[in-house]
């Protein structure tokens, strides 16, 4: 079963409440199940990783953090 959200991936959202109040960005994914959008650089946030294969030095990333859907209003 799909829910119908107001933002989709690809959007321009402005988030209008809570600590990230003011930031603009764009969707990088939609949880409609959660409830929850993740914005690009509205919410980073920083997560310690193992070394792999990928990562050889393991370390410190940031990566953006997910919202609730009800604090971003859609731009435009």
């Amino acid at each position: 079963m799909r829910i119908k959200t107001h933002v989709r991936k690809g959007d321009e959202v402005e988030v209008v409440a809570g600590n990230h109040k003011g930031k603009r960005g764009t969707v990088l994914s939609v949880n409609a199940a959660k409830g929850q959008v993740v914005v690009e650089g509205a919410r980073v946030m920083k997560k310690a990783i193992r070394k792999s294969e990928q990562n050889p030095d393991g370390g410190i990333i940031e990566q953006d953090g997910p919202i609730a859907i009800s604090n971003v209003k859609k731009i435009s």
